[in-house]
């Protein structure tokens, strides 16, 4: 039985380095499980297609990140609780998570099947592609309750210090995602709604096979079946810690949903290309989100056993190393995109769409560096709260007016409507930087105290 990784002794690069690849690894076999329904629909489907699953995907997506950033608060706790000796506690918190995301899971696949259509309007999907934006929400919303709980059982493991767990599951989901990809798209011709029940089908099974791994595994918290129950005290720490994080997401998932909504007005390419792009995106971030993750629950641990210092220089460790990847990936996606956009489209039209869109985010990927690994710190230390205000900033009152403002210009492109990103980044990390000087100041005052 594999034991699960103490990050509170030895090399905080080392250990950082080692947790975060595996990370790194289910991260790239989640976007390649994600990407592989747009790869293939858009190699043997139509552009309406490929509108309509990029659309509806831009919907999943996000309520996926709310609820990744909800369970953050599961990771944090469950880290700290280990991090304190507390294994019951520990297990205990996560009973009380098993409760709530049941319940969570269900009600967002009711809303999801029954409001696709509402949400297809709200998206202004192209009308070409309306039918098909329409079809791959509803069927994702039936699977939606496997979403959910593919989410907490991942919360669970970094809480615990096991990355390479999610990334055997991941692995064989993405497989039977490919595989029925290629059976129902290129094969069954199905469209939008083949990639959309592939990937369905594929979660599921990712969900059992956790399941059957976490039984065999040696773990740091007592656990029973009577501590899966709606504990207030429990759940009420986890949301405090979650919530924020969940809002912080939902908040940038909907300055995206609003980017597509402003590109999905221009025309039916643009859609597409826009749609690729974002693709790339979820491949060339995958480094720092790596980091963040990993930093999340290294920090969270630390913190935990009161090594404030040791958590703080994780901090520096995972931005040198983040940034050291992205000056590679970040100058390759501005020169080259259209190669890396040719991958998910056969249309010349939408490649050269897709590259202009990409020139944007490949200035933000020297950006991210920094940001994801500083949300990734304060996630762990518990500040989720300012967390979702640096979000909040960035996405609300930098990242939406720069898109509106670039996209009422004359002779707009993608590139321009694309800088909103890097934008409210660069706001994000002021944010983040101020912060953390005020917490100087005021542990300073208060240890002269």
């Amino acid at each position: 039985m594999e034991k699960t990784k103490d990050f509170t002794s030895g090399s905080v690069l080392g250990s950082l380095i080692k947790f975060a690849i595996p990370v790194f690894a289910a991260m790239f076999l989640q976007s390649l499980y994600g990407g592989a329904d747009l790869l293939i629909v858009g190699q043997f489907a139509q552009t309406a297609d490929v509108s309509g699953v990029s659309t509806g995907s831009v919907l999943v997506h996000t309520l996926t990140m709310v609820i990744t950033g909800l369970s953050m608060g599961i990771t944090v706790f469950v880290g700290q609780k280990i991090g304190e000796r507390k294994p019951e506690e520990a297990g205990e918190a996560i009973g009380a998570g098993v409760a709530l995301f049941s319940l969570i899971g269900i009600i967002l696949a009711l809303v999801l099947v029954i409001f696709s259509r509402q949400f297809t309007g709200l998206l202004h999907a192209p009308a070409e592609a309306i039918e098909q934006t329409n079809i791959y929400i509803k069927v994702c919303g039936f699977g939606a309750i496997f979403i959910v709980l593919y989410n907490l059982l991942g919360a669970i493991f970094r809480g615990i210090g096991d990355s390479k767990t999610p990334l055997i599951t991941v692995c064989i989901a993405c497989v039977l995602n490919i595989v029925g990809d290629l059976l129902l798209v290129a094969v069954f011709g199905l469209g939008a709604m083949g990639a959309a029940i592939a990937t369905v089908v594929a979660q599921a099974v990712s969900v059992i096979v956790s399941l059957l791994l976490i039984m065999k595994k040696e773990l740091p918290f007592t656990f029973r079946k009577d501590y899966i129950r709606f504990e207030g005290s429990y759940i009420g720490k986890e949301l405090k810690l979650g919530l924020p994080i969940a809002l912080q997401e939902f908040l940038v998932g909907i300055s995206f949903l609003l980017i597509q909504t402003v590109v999905n007005s221009i025309n039916l390419t643009a859609s597409a290309g826009v749609g690729v792009a974002e693709k790339v995106c979820a491949f060339i971030m995958l480094v720092p989100s790596a980091f963040s993750q990993a930093m999340s629950a290294f920090v969270a641990q630390n913190i935990g056993a009161g090594l404030k210092e040791r958590a703080l220089k994780a901090l520096k460790c995972g931005i040198l190393s983040s940034l050291a990847v992205a000056s590679v990936i970040g100058t390759f996606t501005f020169l080259r995109g259209d190669l890396l956009a040719g991958i998910f489209s056969k249309d010349p039209a939408v490649i050269l769409q897709a590259h202009d869109y990409l020139k944007a985010y490949a200035i933000d990927t020297f950006l991210t560096s920094f940001l994801f690994c500083f949300i990734g710190y304060y996630n762990g230390c518990g500040n989720t709260f300012f967390v979702m205000l640096q979000g909040l900033v960035g996405a609300i009152l930098v990242r939406i007016p720069v898109v509106f403002f670039m996209s009422s210009l004359p002779d707009a492109t993608l590139f321009h409507i694309g800088l909103g990103t890097p934008a409210a980044t660069i706001a994000q990390i002021t944010m983040c930087l101020l912060f953390m000087l005020y917490q100087n100041r005021f542990a300073g005052k208060h240890a002269v105290r």
